[in-house]
């Protein structure tokens, strides 16, 4: 009897096509439009939204696998798709700020063709509004609609998206916050090419810059005084499935380009391959271990979001510093048993090694994990 291929079995026959591209687009740092193509095609770019907008409704671990089968063959086309996912998986939460038309309609233009939304929320003077503050971007009210200004950066995607998100405020004397949304190519956006990065080369993270942008009043998102808005700690831990996922699907090609290197190199010194040698398997050992930890940690709290479990933002924080650790150490592990040749250009472990360090970045960043956690286990001991 013929199996019906799951979503991750269809993303890793993908992703080896995108592995085959993915050093030319490192190389000059060119965005790999082909990639989206094929994702469009394949009924990827709906994955994640629910079936009573159109799309495929796929599950958290189901969405962890797609991105981790699609890192493994290029990070940044997944790094991208992940965004799109976490988009679409904000719109269905219930008491959702979305307005269901306009949810409809994304969802709809994903389906049809390459369409693609992300946030836009990071700006040069504010940097991560994780860590507070408001943003400089401004959404001015008129009669007809709102008129943004601005500039965001770390933009992914930008060369191929639609729609942006973008985190901005109003220009009330007590300012409120939101999510503004904004069409690509609207007049007075234009895109910087800023983006010239050690790692992620391809993911297209421009600067986007808005110029008095007009977009109708009822695509403002969530517009409200400044901490008012509710806060559901799923989305932070949906985020850490998904990018803990695309940066273990990086370990896990410089893991398997390592195990290929060592069973083939066969020093004259030796006369055998490494993989013979008892301190090389205990590191290869070092390495599984790390895997190990990475892929149990994501699926069960991929398994948690899935069963409706309420994730605290502290858990889901030390899950993303510990996956994010052990996913650079793995790499590091690796490019130690190979010398020169794993920082040679013609390998990728060196791109393996550029890209998985991206994986720190990603908010929260490590600092405030544990700061969140710290803060939280001594409160829990003063009661």
């Amino acid at each position: 009897m013929k199996l019906e291929m799951t979503w991750g079995d269809t993303a890793r026959t993908l992703a080896a096509d995108f592995g085959q591209r993915a050093a030319l687009h490192d190389r000059d740092g060119s965005f790999p439009h082909a990639n989206f193509a094929d994702l469009q095609q394949a009924g990827f770019l709906a994955l994640a939204a629910p079936r009573a907008l159109g799309g495929q409704q796929a599950s958290v671990a189901e969405l962890g696998e797609v991105i981790g089968a699609i890192g493994y063959g290029c990070p940044a086309t997944a790094l991208v798709l992940s965004m799109q996912y976490l988009q679409q998986r904000h719109m269905a939460r219930p008491g959702s700020a979305w307005p269901e038309p306009l949810a409809r309609q994304l969802v709809r233009e994903a389906t049809q063709g390459v369409s693609l939304a992300n946030s836009l929320r990071v700006e040069p003077e504010l940097g991560t509004p994780a860590r507070g503050g408001l943003p400089a971007t401004v959404a001015r009210r008129t009669p007809e609609g709102w008129r943004l200004s601005g500039r965001k950066i770390y933009s992914t995607g930008a060369p191929i998206l639609r729609w942006y998100a973008v985190w901005a405020r109003t220009d009330d004397a007590e300012p409120q916050v939101g999510t503004f949304l904004v069409r690509a190519g609207s007049q007075g956006v234009r895109i910087e090419e800023t983006w010239d990065h050690l790692g992620l080369r391809a993911s297209g993270s421009h600067d986007v810059i808005f110029d008095d942008v007009f977009t109708p009043l009822d695509h403002a998102i969530g517009v409200a005084p400044v901490g008012a808005q509710s806060r559901d700690t799923n989305m932070q831990a949906e985020m850490t499935v998904l990018l803990g996922a695309l940066y273990t699907g990086v370990a896990l090609a410089a893991r398997d380009w390592l195990l290929t290197f060592l069973r083939e190199r066969t020093p004259a010194s030796l006369g055998a391959p490494l993989a013979t040698l008892a301190r090389v398997q205990e590191a290869v050992g070092r390495i599984e271990a790390l895997l190990l930890a990475n892929q149990r940690l994501i699926s069960s709290l991929a398994r948690e979001l899935d069963q409706g479990v309420q994730v605290p933002l502290a858990d889901s924080g030390l899950i993303k510093t510990l996956v994010m650790r052990q996913a650079v150490e793995l790499v590091q592990e690796a490019l130690a048993l190979t010398s020169n040749h794993g920082l040679s250009r013609r390998n990728p472990l060196e791109r393996h090694l550029r890209d998985v360090l991206c994986g720190r970045i990603h908010t929260p960043q490590e600092d405030s994990a544990l700061v969140l956690a710290g803060r939280a286990a001594l409160e829990q001991g003063q009661r």
